[in-house]
């Protein structure tokens, strides 16, 4: 590795998360602050492949943080995952002279970003930025309290409609992989049942609980669902519930992508400055090839590789809690 950083880029790579803007703002203006030189790649990986680069001042940054999205653009790179398309990216890199990287995304963008610290001598520091709270080494992502909200807001004028009419509504959120979406949003909607990838769902304890609460004419109930689950297709599950309780009125409601837009609340904006900031003086400070995260209110690092190879697990306590709160 080499030994002092003097030209930074930053990218950002994979799904979109609000907070992602706060991120870049605060790597560009935390770099020039220290003297160092920054770069904006486009696209994550492709944008490196495709020597899509460019140097940015403090105005490049001007009046996006409140903005969702993100300014560089994203993507998913094929190329990037072959040493040739690396070599390529290396290669773009040394030419300007670009001597450290701050990756925000995910962990598939972390596990390219480890792949290629390994490969050259180039350092990467990595920033949590996905919606899905799925990382292990930090508490919190860039981009989930926004998309919880928005999850929160959409289902709390659903539950409006679902009480007018008597209806059981499924609602499908985001998470292929993790739940933490739908355990979040069901929790602080009233969600009579919470449907995630972390746990098996007994789908014949799910039909006795909504048949127990026809009978004593609730009528009004909520079924969040993950993507990703066994039952993470909603519209599969509400044929299964119609087949067995006929009487029950049901509907359906995809949140989709909603959640990833919108402008970032002020907790992603705080968090994605602030890791933003120490992800500059990480590489200032010679650690490098780790992610910048935070446990129990406090900035940690995590090796990239440990941060790929392990998920933030949920605790079973939660399902529990969510059982007694629904009854």
């Amino acid at each position: 590795m080499q030994k002092k950083v003097t030209k930074i880029g930053v990218m950002t790579s994979g799904g979109d998360s609000p907070g992602m803007n706060a991120a870049i703002r605060a790597v560009v203006r935390t770099s020039i602050y220290n003297g160092l030189e920054v770069y904006g790649i486009m696209r994550g990986y492709a944008g490196l492949i495709d020597n899509d680069i460019f140097q940015m001042d403090s105005r490049s940054v001007a009046n996006i943080i409140q903005r969702g999205g993100t300014i560089l653009k994203t993507s998913r790179s094929e190329d990037f995952m072959t040493p040739e398309g690396r070599q390529v990216a290396y290669d773009n890199l040394k030419e300007k002279g670009i001597n450290g990287l701050v990756i925000i995304g995910g962990d598939g963008s972390f596990k390219g970003a480890q792949v290629f610290s390994n490969e050259f001598d180039i350092p990467c520091i990595g920033l949590p930025g996905t919606i899905d709270k799925d990382i292990a080494g930090t508490d919190k992502t860039i981009g989930f309290d926004t998309a919880v909200n928005t999850a929160v807001e959409a289902i709390d004028k659903i539950r409006d409609t679902m009480d007018a009419h008597d209806r059981l509504f499924i609602v499908e959120v985001m998470g292929r992989d993790a739940g933490y979406i739908a355990l979040h949003s069901g929790i602080a909607t009233g969600a009579e049942n919470i449907v995630i990838p972390e746990t098996k769902t007994d789908i014949e304890e799910l039909i006795a609980s909504l048949s127990e609460k026809e009978k004593r004419k609730k009528l009004v109930n909520l079924v969040v669902v993950a993507e990703g689950g066994e039952f993470g297709d909603a519209n599969a599950l509400d044929a299964i519930i119609r087949k067995r309780i006929p009487n029950a009125e049901t509907r359906v409601c995809i949140l989709g992508h909603i959640q990833r837009g919108g402008s970032p609340s002020c907790e992603d904006r705080l968090i994605a400055s602030h890791m933003g900031y120490y992800a500059v003086e990480s590489l200032i400070l010679g650690r490098y090839n780790v992610m910048v995260g935070v446990v129990n209110n406090k900035i940690c690092y995590t090796p990239l590789d440990k941060a790929v190879k392990e998920k933030q697990k949920i605790g079973l306590e939660w399902m529990k809690i969510v059982k007694i709160l629904a009854s």
